[in-house]
């Protein structure tokens, strides 16, 4: 598997996340997506990964990093596609970003996920990384849809 930055706009990620946001508003309420959309994705405040079949360079599963200041940043658009769901593409892609983190300084890292029981894999993930349940952080409010989670670095 290669995990490298990636551009949100190439044609096979387009449609890893035209499936992950058609998902999200899916299981959730619009009021409590807070995917962000390939536009928002290329913003200069947002490094972009896509892991990728080191033989066959088949789109694994994505990931984006959102910084937020010196010290803290965000996990947001974290998906693997459903023919690599269970060998580790997710937990790869977040030791990536984490491992990037460090590299930048930064002390915590943030992310939001869904309450509803179809984020319940990503939440178990987040726990046996170390990501611990916390209060709203940025923009984000007391959403009873949403859980929200903090891993100090």
């Amino acid at each position: 598997m290669i995990i490298a930055i990636d551009d949100p706009k190439a044609p096979d990620v387009l449609a890893l996340l035209d499936e992950h946001l058609s998902d999200m508003f899916a299981t959730s309420p619009p009021e409590s997506v807070h995917a962000l959309d390939p536009e928002a994705l290329a913003h200069s405040s947002i490094t972009f990964w896509s892991a990728r079949d080191a033989e066959t360079g088949e789109l694994l599963g994505i990931g984006a990093l959102k910084q937020h200041s010196d010290s803290l940043a965000e996990l947001k658009s974290m998906r693997t596609s459903a023919a690599a769901r269970g060998r580790g593409v997710a937990s790869a892609v977040l030791g990536a970003i984490v491992a990037e983190c460090r590299a930048r300084g930064i002390r915590e890292l943030k992310l939001e996920t869904g309450a509803e029981n179809y984020f319940a894999p990503a939440r178990a993930m987040y726990a046996k990384h170390g990501f611990l349940i916390s209060a709203p952080f940025a923009d984000y409010t007391d959403d009873p849809n949403s859980v929200y989670f903090t891993l100090a670095l």
